[in-house]
């Protein structure tokens, strides 16, 4: 354990401009959740409607969690975000941990600090001390943001801790995994496999008696019940879980040689695929993987928001003042709940394609990029293999979010018909998603070492001024300055072709223009 001080000082200044951006995150999800909330349900009455309208509809509890905290409103604050709130920290720590082991390892950095006065299990400790201290964080921002928007300190005090005993069994777990597998990427989809089995089996425990939740992390932090019961004693789960894999993550990783991992990596063909002979092909094969994933997600997240579509109206009727967050109004409620849920899973696709251009930067900064760029291929070609992915990878993900929605809606009101028009509601925001990865083309040509945080910031301003413009009025230019603003809102608004046409002349522009600043910089810097 020598040297375990110092190396968690180094991470953490390594992390001291990613880390904030996350616990931001987090604490705007509740903060934003319990304020509008508390606005929307303040009496009893309203209160004793939503349980009514949400009690009886499977799919609203299947994407939320258990009934019983509807009882209070502290509870449906937890009921809405909790889940996600959760998925959110547990990224973050499963981030952490795998970018301070496994990544460090892959990169080499661990061997240089492995030469200093530092043990072998140091750089791993200092890995999960980290994730503890920002899930610490997390907690300890939750319970701000609850109690300091007037619930009460004993449920919001709970509600933080289970939070944070989230990020910690998923810190733990990524300390596992990190000593099983040789490469990040097979860590990250191991730990985001599991992530996703845990929503799962809470979603379906929640839809039915309630017993597959208790084998989930998230379950068990959301069965602490806070403000409908405040149980403390469910967090002996993820607490007891947590330190059982911590014992085994130090096991495996005296049993494991430096740099390898204990399940060795399987052995790849003798002769390559013929569709790696070229850019395309290269760039198609590392990003398949993660677009397989993303695809799924989506099209998973479009039939939980299609299931609820024909339960929306009654919902409006029994919670009218749900009626101002949708564009329409209490008119054409159906048209403006379709037109809210896809523009919201196209933000989600627009952060597919922010990652999937972002590869071009590792491939970069990793030099994995330079034995391709020695041969025939040139700059344009390499750049315009990726942004191709990209950019077919996101059309891939709307046809699957207009597919997964329009296919569960139209079995709730028995019309296939549903189907191909919402694919073509979904397909009417791409050139909105095609911008956001022009720009974060533009950002890697001319700022390479900006451009994650360039890219990221924008979909961050697009997902804040089109949800919460009205909520935190917003000026008008701020939310017009917005591509998904500028795109009709359809199926409420008619499709008019000519806004989409000019947002698709802005992104060529903007991807022509990244393409100008790669050729003019040095490779690599």
């Amino acid at each position: 354990m020598t040297g375990t001080l110092g190396l968690l000082r180094f991470m953490l200044r390594r992390e001291r401009v990613g880390l904030p951006w996350w616990l931001l995150g987090a604490t705007l999800l509740v903060l934003v959740q319990s304020t509008q909330s508390q606005n929307l349900y303040g009496t009893p009455e309203e209160l004793a409607n939503l349980r009514r309208t949400i009690g009886g509809n499977t799919a609203v509890i299947a994407m939320s969690g258990p009934t019983r905290l509807l009882d209070s409103i502290g509870g449906e604050v937890m009921f809405e975000i909790f889940a996600f709130t959760a998925i959110v920290v547990a990224l973050m720590t499963m981030f952490l941990v795998g970018r301070h082991t496994r990544a460090d390892e892959e990169a080499g950095r661990a061997e240089l600090m492995r030469s200093a006065r530092v043990g072998r299990h140091a750089p791993l400790a200092a890995a999960l001390a980290l994730a503890g201290l920002a899930d610490l964080s997390a907690g300890l921002l939750v319970f701000a943001a609850t109690y300091g928007t007037g619930l009460p300190i004993g449920g919001s005090a709970l509600a933080g801790a289970a939070v944070a005993a989230v990020g910690v069994t998923f810190a733990a777990l990524t300390a596992v995994a990190a000593q099983l597998f040789e490469n990040t990427r097979a860590v990250y989809g191991a730990v985001a496999f599991v992530l996703g089995a845990a929503y799962a089996l809470r979603a379906v425990g929640d839809a039915g008696n309630g017993a597959l939740s208790w084998l989930s992390p998230i379950g068990w932090g959301q069965r602490t019940f806070p403000y409908a019961g405040d149980r403390w004693w469910p967090l002996l789960l993820p607490l007891t879980t947590s330190a059982l894999l911590v014992v085994l993550a130090a096991a495996l990783l005296a049993r494991r040689d430096f740099g390898a991992g204990l399940v060795p990596s399987r052995a790849g063909r003798a002769t390559a695929s013929p569709a790696l002979g070229n850019a395309f092909g290269l760039a198609w094969r590392l990003q398949r993987p993660a677009l397989v994933g993303w695809v799924a997600g989506l099209m998973l997240l479009g039939a939980a928001y299609g299931s609820v579509g024909n339960s929306i109206e009654q919902y409006v009727e029994d919670n009218p003042e749900i009626a101002q967050f949708l564009a329409g109004g209490a008119q054409s409620v159906v048209d403006s709940y379709l037109a809210l849920t896809v523009s919201l899973s196209a933000l989600i696709a627009s952060a597919y394609g922010v990652t999937s251009v972002l590869r071009l930067r590792v491939e970069e900064t990793s030099g994995r990029a330079e034995p391709v760029l020695a041969t025939r291929t040139s700059r344009l070609v390499w750049l315009a293999s990726h942004t191709v992915v990209a950019l077919a990878g996101s059309a891939l993900a709307m046809l699957a979010i207009g597919t997964g929605e329009g296919l569960a809606y139209a079995l709730t009101v028995s019309d296939l018909g549903q189907v191909p028009r919402l694919i073509g509601v979904a397909f009417a925001y791409l050139p909105a998603v095609w911008l956001i990865i022009a720009v974060t083309v533009l950002a890697v040509g001319w700022l390479p070492e900006a451009a994650a945080p360039i890219a990221w910031t924008t979909v961050g301003y697009c997902a804040v001024v089109g949800l919460f413009a009205d909520s935190f009025d917003l000026p008008g230019w701020t939310q017009r300055a917005s591509p998904f603003a500028q795109t009709p809102r359809v199926p409420l608004d008619t499709l008019t072709v000519a806004p989409l046409l000019i947002i698709g002349m802005i992104a060529a522009a903007s991807a022509v223009t990244g393409y100008a600043g790669l050729r003019r910089r040095d490779f690599g810097r």
